[in-house]
């Protein structure tokens, strides 16, 4: 039996058609929700799943809301943010479905390979401004990031940045796949995407967080073996009254098939 049939075998005795669900949220997560999705619909034709992104804040507003039932997060919830769901007398679950490497990335003709977390620091805080004061050509440095209601852009901060300010006046895309093309089509450029985004029109770094000892490229080995530095958990959050709702979608992918296809989409599978 082919393994993609088998697939389909294993879901279908999961899950049953429960209604339209909308899922929002983070743009790193977007190719995992999207793949899930598909695999649930084709299961289950009568069943609508909507995925949209928009940033981690975006979900969680709408959650808030109550205009979506998943808010997919690359960031945890904030206090206020728990706060306004209590109010409106909303208890708050939160889940965690995958974790996330993130690359640091710049245009494939760019001779620089590697960058240590103080380097990189110095980039995106305007203190290093040309690529040939870390090894490079003598050329500016454009540095790219995620708008403000994105998780990647306060986990690239709170990581990398040691929660210092970016640079005044930085690019700020408003999805990752904006990033990607920016970086693709700017020598001078540099930003930062989920793995899963990851192609041949973008070169990825080596980093390291020792200094300068060791470097280290991004990928699901390295980072499941604890190597890759920069990795940060997803997020699925939802509120109690939605729970049987969304149940079914959940345990499928925290199921073994489920983090398979984590793995397939690009993703680092949960313990």
């Amino acid at each position: 039996m082919k393994k993609s049939m088998l697939l389909l075998i294993i879901i279908a005795g999961i899950y049953s058609p429960a209604g339209a669900q909308k899922i929002k949220g983070s743009d790193t997560m977007l190719p995992l929700s999207q793949r899930a999705a598909e695999i649930f619909m084709k299961v289950n034709p009568s069943l609508t799943v909507t995925v949209t992104g928009g940033g981690s804040g975006v979900g969680i507003a709408a959650l808030i809301e109550g205009t979506t039932d998943l808010a997919q997060s690359s960031r945890e919830i904030k206090f206020d943010e728990k706060k306004k769901l209590r109010e409106k007398g909303e208890t708050l679950r939160e889940v965690i479905v995958a974790h996330d490497a993130l690359a640091v990335i710049v245009h494939p003709a760019n001779p620089v390979s590697e960058l240590t977390r103080e380097q990189m620091e110095g980039i995106f805080t305007g203190r290093v401004k040309n690529w040939k004061e870390v090894g490079g050509e003598d050329l500016k440095i454009i540095p790219y990031a995620r708008e403000t209601s994105s998780g990647t852009h306060e986990f690239f901060k709170e990581s990398i940045l040691r929660d210092k300010s970016y640079v005044n006046g930085i690019m700020s895309m408003p999805a990752t796949g904006a990033i990607m093309q920016s970086v693709a089509q700017t020598r001078g450029a540099i930003g930062y995407v989920g793995l899963a985004y990851l192609n041949a029109t973008v070169k990825a770094l080596r980093v390291s967080y020792d200094g300068g000892k060791s470097h280290v490229a991004p990928s699901i080995a390295a980072a499941k073996r604890g190597e890759y530095p920069i990795v940060r958990p997803l997020y699925y959050y939802y509120v109690e009254r939605s729970a049987d709702r969304v149940k079914l979608f959940i345990d499928y992918l925290l199921s073994t098939t489920g983090q398979e296809m984590v793995t397939a989409v690009g993703f680092v599978p949960v313990d």
